[in-house]
């Protein structure tokens, strides 16, 4: 929540729904190199097939927010993301740069900075095998 002044002198405050920034950190997070996908888990899957029925109830086409949760409180804005890697990459710095794309991603769609960007590597895929 952000406040803004309106012409007249009254305050207005703007409200950006968890879901919202779930998505752009989603958005951002596939897009980094090393990324195979976003993995929901059992927890995030529960939370996502509520919201995405909402949605569809009230006609709108829900944006992928599989594996990212976000939580908006008094200390700021947090976001998990459970996602799965390339073997080909190291996975502590993917996972780094997951989440300096997600924090700019999020700073920059939403105007609010994240205090924490949490990454869970659920899985690494090994193409061609282990020998």
């Amino acid at each position: 929540m952000t406040p803004e002044h309106a012409p007249a002198g009254q305050l207005t405050e703007t409200v950006i729904s968890p879901p919202v920034i779930a998505a752009v950190a989603a958005h951002a997070a596939a897009k980094v190199p090393g990324v195979v996908r976003l993995e929901p888990g059992l927890r995030g899957l529960a939370g996502s097939l509520t919201r995405i029925a909402r949605q569809r109830i009230k006609g709108l086409e829900p944006a992928p927010t599989e594996g990212v949760r976000a939580f908006v409180d008094q200390d700021g804005v947090r976001v998990e993301i459970d996602l799965s890697l390339s073997g080909l990459d190291q996975a502590a710095a993917t996972a780094t740069a997951v989440q300096r794309a997600v924090s700019r991603a999020v700073t920059e769609a939403t105007g609010l900075t994240p205090s924490a960007v949490s990454v869970s590597i659920l899985d690494i895929e090994i193409r061609g095998g282990l020998s």
